[in-house]
């Protein structure tokens, strides 16, 4: 169907909007994009929409980073908006008729840029496919539900009477069931796989699970779409919704798994056995866990990111598995029968979700096509402690910038353009000096 099809249809059945919200997913999983009036839109279908190719590469202040070589430094070229096919749909929180749909900058070639995070997760899907594999995926994705803020700089505070441990709480979720369906509401509207919603440990926090799929991007998709539709709704009703990292000291942070199996040319899962833990899912194991220190900077993106990885974090923060253990970083919640599978649990929820999956899928990829060994589970008596990933953002970004692995995974030009965005953003946040500091020493230096 093509994208003019598409439009009709979806007038059809929902009416004409007046409006069109072309987005784009950057480097740092931001939506950025236009509003295209709905009269105009034959000017997205004949490519006469366009944006700077820059705009996939900004760094988390929305500024041009003259060390990725884009921008203006080569006088700021322009992409070729085109939509991307099944992703047109309502704007259920729109107070006037509005349509969304995923775009793509697309260069004079007609090829989409290699800039975009999405067709790197599609060029890694088609590595699969040309060993006659095709991975399926489900995601888990956490975020705090937060009292509006005066200023952007104010730190949160959970909405009034939330425990500190809701773990599970049904209460909560009554307590949250306007927003929580609406939440519900709208993804059913955006065509959204959403599976069980849960009440989160700490005040405020919830968690949501998709389906399995193995349309890996359309997965992605709905990662990078859900988020913007929480923020959205929640802010209708008058909080602020937050997929950062940590954004409490003493809550657990928000995280973003990922369950991960592989089927073969005939639809069956390559992981399945009857009993014990086929060696091709130990492979696959193995393959993340050695590249997860390399793809770190992946997984734990920003400076608060590393906040998940300090002691007593509540959540797992070395390159380790186990049997159903959520201590580990690789967990296996089923070895055998069709959902045999491995839950990936070291990313935050502020990930870029098809850089993410990429990063996942990739070192799953590795393990299988190297047949690498896994070392000893958590579980087993003669387990050798791994060392803990990095709390420090500096190496982690310096590691995964001399890696091989990820340019491999994301092409060498894309890993130099990720890791100059990292280092102008760690440059303007280290010159910021933090009030603690005025607390500390101001008055007593």
């Amino acid at each position: 169907m093509t994208f003019a099809e598409e439009f009709e249809r979806h007038c059809n059945t929902y009416g004409r909007p007046e409006r069109l919200e072309l987005m784009l997913c950057d480097l740092n999983g931001v939506m950025r994009g236009k509003w295209l009036p709905a009269s105009d839109v034959q000017k997205l279908i004949k490519g006469q929409v366009r944006l700077p190719l820059s705009t996939y590469a900004p760094n988390i202040f929305g500024e041009e980073v003259a060390e990725t070589g884009l921008g203006i430094t080569i006088g700021d070229p322009d992409g070729i908006l085109r939509a991307v096919a099944g992703t047109l749909c309502p704007v259920p929180w729109a107070e006037h008729p509005a349509a969304q749909v995923m775009v793509e900058m697309h260069d004079p070639s007609g090829e989409v840029s290699a800039l975009s995070p999405r067709k790197i997760l599609a060029n890694l899907v088609d590595r699969f496919g040309r060993l006659g594999l095709r991975p399926v995926v489900a995601s888990e994705l956490e975020f705090y539900i937060v009292q509006r803020r005066a200023q952007t700089y104010d730190a949160p505070k959970p909405p009034a009477g939330v425990p500190n441990a809701q773990n599970y709480d049904l209460e909560v979720l009554q307590a949250q069931e306007v927003i929580l369906t609406e939440i519900q509401t709208s993804a059913a509207q955006l065509g959204l796989p959403i599976d069980t919603l849960i009440a989160e440990y700490g005040p405020g926090q919830f968690e949501i699970n998709f389906h399995h799929s193995d349309d890996i991007l359309a997965a992605a998709d709905t990662a990078q779409i859900f988020r913007r539709l929480v923020r959205n709704v929640v802010a209708k009703h008058g909080f602020e919704a937050t997929f950062m990292a940590k954004p409490y000291a003493d809550f657990p942070g928000n995280g973003m798994h990922l369950h991960a199996s592989v089927l073969d040319a005939k639809g069956c899962n390559i992981f399945d056995r009857n009993s014990g833990i086929h060696p091709r899912l130990l492979h696959a194991v193995a393959g993340c866990l050695e590249t997860m220190r390399d793809l770190q900077a992946i997984f734990a993106p920003h400076a608060n990111s590393y906040r998940r990885f300090m002691p007593n974090s509540f959540a797992p923060c070395a390159p380790n598995w186990g049997i159903d253990n959520r201590n580990a970083g690789i967990r296996l919640p089923q070895t055998t029968g069709p959902a045999a599978r491995m839950e990936h649990r070291i990313c935050g929820a502020d990930v870029n979700p098809y850089l993410a999956f990429t990063a996942i899928l990739g070192g799953m990829l590795l393990g299988i096509e190297n047949k690498l060994s896994a070392p000893r589970s958590l579980d087993d008596p003669d387990f050798e402690p791994a060392a803990d990933l990095t709390q420090s953002w500096a190496d982690a970004l310096e590691r995964f910038a001399q890696s091989d692995v990820a340019a491999d995974l994301f092409g060498a030009h894309y890993r130099d353009i990720y890791a100059a965005v990292r280092r102008d953003e760690m440059q303007k946040l280290s010159n910021i000096i933090p009030p603690m500091e005025y607390q500390a020493y101001l008055s007593r230096l």
